[in-house]
């Protein structure tokens, strides 16, 4: 079936992440993602400029997703403690959901040229920076203690980034179980009061990051 538009580029982007992960970056050919996209070689050439453009249009792709999906995030009614868990939980099932893309990100920067590599650099610095913010409103509330703003957000990202190395569907916790546990986790670190009682509540809720 013929493939058009965005959804051509989509079906590239998906199976390019899958040979990536599987085989990496370097043993993949343009030629294998090209058919497992339903396309020839000189089809593919029209969706990207390069190999080294569509490893940009993977991570590139997942980091835009993740911001939007952070910034819907934020949009979580209640208190400062409550938008760092919302923050935090959306953090978490990303780094699960998306986890083969996270692990090209995280193993393949040092492929991109200098400018693609800066770009993705800062977009993933603007986005710990939204995380550090939601802590460090958390801390002024007086609902959490932070000892150490940027600490904590180092272990926030760090929680996903292990994550995404090692979670499979299908293991002994569901990804609910695990996101509200990590959550759990970090709220408890920072000394909430109530932090079970959040996680539970937004769960019973349905506020919760889809």
């Amino acid at each position: 079936m013929a493939r058009t538009g965005r959804n051509t580029k989509e079906v590239v982007r998906e199976k390019a992440a899958e040979f990536f992960f599987e085989k990496g970056y370097d043993a993949t050919n343009l030629r294998e993602v090209a058919a497992a996209s339903g396309l020839k070689i000189g089809s593919l050439y029209n969706h990207i400029e390069s190999k080294e453009d569509l490893l940009l249009q993977v991570m590139g792709g997942a980091i835009d997703d993740l911001v939007a999906e952070q910034q819907a995030s934020l949009q979580v009614e209640g208190d400062a403690v409550e938008r760092l868990r919302s923050v935090v939980e959306c953090h978490i099932r990303f780094h699960a959901g998306r986890a083969k893309e996270v692990y090209i990100g995280n193993t393949n920067l040092r492929a991109l040229s200098e400018e693609a590599r800066r770009a993705i650099v800062a977009k993933r610095a603007d986005y710990s920076n939204v995380i550090e913010a939601a802590v460090v409103e958390a801390g002024r509330s007086g609902l959490a203690s932070v000892l150490d703003p940027r600490l904590h957000t180092y272990s926030i990202v760090a929680l996903g980034t292990h994550l995404a190395g090692w979670y499979r569907p299908g293991g002994r916790l569901s990804l609910d179980e695990i996101v509200e546990t990590y959550t759990k986790f970090v709220l408890r670190e920072m000394k909430v009061a109530d932090a079970d009682e959040r996680v539970d509540a937004a769960a019973r809720s349905g506020k919760v990051a889809s």
